[in-house]
């Protein structure tokens, strides 16, 4: 009874943080990094695991349609953007809603002897941005009435699944659910993304982005506090294993990424940087780095290095000798060699590297049947399309998937396509040219398929060094999380950006970009 009385409190905590954060513009700022990562970050790595354990690999489709449905009938159906806008956000409360019944469900679980009191503590903790979550959302929009109504209907559905017992449980149960809560997911995620009422902070010139960042800082520390909890909370399940497994990826590439951040510092020293006016060292630099080389040579051994060199090299040589231009080019580089390759390079890559370690934890997941090679390759070629992998984006996310035991031909298409496979660089080759490039990586394939080269880490550093290198890139990536704030800072993810709504969304800056074309990105870069 304790833990249903404190899961509630934590709701309630939501208005009266809201109050106290909404005093300021920089408060506001700070809130909404707070929710931003914290909300999302309890989807990707809570959430999603469970639909897929539960769904299966359709269940990411749903999550997909609820995450750009929205969007997509926002540009085909204009007019009706606001009714657009508003379902998506009554699916994204509904889908919080009923997902507080299992909340309930699962304090009665961990009441039972032996099942650990950190999985009711985990529920009660993850209240706390949910509670935030509904009042952010709502009260700008339909007043502090029925989001106070809202509160109180999650306070009475937690009850309700604390008192009812198994057998509304079971009915509601996330086997028998699956497919419409993968749907009302990706519509949390739609809302959280598009920042409803975030627009209209007074912040034109970033000048709070400081605070942002403070708040999404706080956001991650309340995650890594329930990851902890989830894991000893679920020793029987599959989150333990996960939770380790993800830990256990972030040693090993801790020392190697430093490693390769340094080695960026000195070619940049030595003269090769972005702003090179030879064509093919600029497709080097953006296909190979060549940091990105190191961490495929340590990690995965010398034959997928060399493979993967052969590779960019003869992609390389063909956008040379076609003429094709890199899309999203550097913009600002600053002139020291230790800002390049630890401040610069960091605000573009560390994005990638997150995105790159979530990927491959959702969809090297057991429930995922992605077990023919074929297969997992066009999975990963359409994942590339909408986004604007850097090469060493593209090295961990070939990395965790060796890791996650998929094929070769998956590792080697990570390392060759994913900086160059993406609709903003392809709008700017002709259908011969996307033919030709298509025909170098598929040559590509065939040979690593031929060769069938097997991966081995070939270094092996001392636990506590993996540990302190692991410390220093979180610093580089909390630096770059507190200069930029959460949403820039996760703006180089996407390629099609929130487009501005009527409806309280007319804000001027890079949100109200339309689709991101090549043409776009000579002009504009997320810096």
């Amino acid at each position: 009874m304790y833990y249903l009385i404190a899961s509630c409190i934590a709701l309630l905590l939501g208005p009266v943080f809201y109050r106290f954060f909404t005093t300021g513009t920089g408060l506001q700022k700070g809130l909404d990094g707070f929710i931003f990562v914290s909300l999302g970050g309890l989807v990707l790595i809570h959430i999603l695991p469970e639909l897929l354990e539960h769904g299966g690999f359709l269940a990411i489709v749903f999550v997909i349609i609820g995450l750009w449905g929205p969007t997509i009938s926002e540009r085909l159906f204009h007019r009706y953007s606001e009714v657009t806008h508003n379902l998506t956000l009554t699916l994204g409360i509904t889908g919080l809603l009923l997902h507080t019944i299992t909340d309930g469900g699962a304090m009665v679980l961990a009441q039972q002897d032996g099942n650990s009191a950190l999985l009711a503590l985990g529920v009660i903790l993850h209240r706390l941005p949910v509670g935030l979550a509904i009042w952010w959302l709502l009260k700008p929009q339909v007043g502090s009435r029925w989001a106070m109504t809202v509160l109180v209907g999650m306070m009475l559905l937690t009850g309700a699944g604390y008192f009812a017992g198994e057998q509304l449980l079971a009915h509601l149960s996330l086997d028998k659910t699956v497919y419409l809560q993968a749907f009302v997911t990706g519509s949390i995620l739609h809302v959280v993304l598009h920042q409803p009422h975030g627009n209209s902070l007074n912040d034109v010139q970033g000048k709070y982005e400081y605070q942002a960042g403070i708040g999404s800082l706080l956001g991650i520390a309340l995650l890594f506090v329930l990851l902890i909890m989830d894991s000893g909370g679920h020793e029987h399940h599959d989150h333990s294993h996960t939770t380790e497994q993800l830990i256990a990826w972030l040693l090993t590439l801790g020392p190697v990424l430093l490693l390769s951040y340094a080695i960026a510092s000195l070619r940049f020293k030595l003269g090769l940087s972005p702003h090179n006016k030879g064509l093919a060292q600029r497709w080097l630099q953006r296909l190979a780095g060549p940091e990105a080389l190191v961490i495929t040579l340590l990690l995965l051994g010398p034959s997928i290095a060399i493979i993967q060199l052969i590779g960019v090299t003869l992609v390389g040589l063909l956008l040379t000798l076609i003429k094709v231009e890199p899309t999203d080019p550097h913009l600002n580089l600053p002139e020291s060699a230790f800002r390049f390759g630890f401040a610069h390079l960091v605000d573009r890559s560390a994005p990638w590297i997150i995105l790159s370690l979530i990927l491959a934890n959702l969809i090297g997941h057991p429930s995922v049947p992605l077990s023919n090679p074929m297969v997992q390759v066009a999975v990963l070629l359409v994942l590339f399309l909408p986004m604007r992998f850097c090469n060493l984006g593209g090295a961990v996310l070939a990395l965790s998937l060796a890791y996650s035991g998929w094929s070769i031909e998956a590792v080697m298409v990570a390392l060759i396509a994913a900086p160059i496979f993406n609709l903003a660089q392809l709008k700017l080759m002709s259908w011969m040219q996307r033919v030709m490039l298509s025909g170098v990586i598929l040559i590509c394939l065939l040979g690593t398929q031929w060769l069938i080269p097997q991966w081995h880490t070939i270094i092996a550093l001392p636990q506590e060094l993996n540990i302190a290198a692991l410390a220093a890139i979180a610093l580089l990536f909390a630096s770059s999380l507190l200069r930029l704030g959460p949403r820039k800072f996760m703006a180089r993810i996407m390629l099609w950006k929130p487009k501005g709504h009527h409806h309280d969304h007319d804000r001027p800056s890079h949100h109200h970009e339309p689709a991101v074309t090549g043409e776009v990105h000579k002009h504009k870069h997320h810096h």
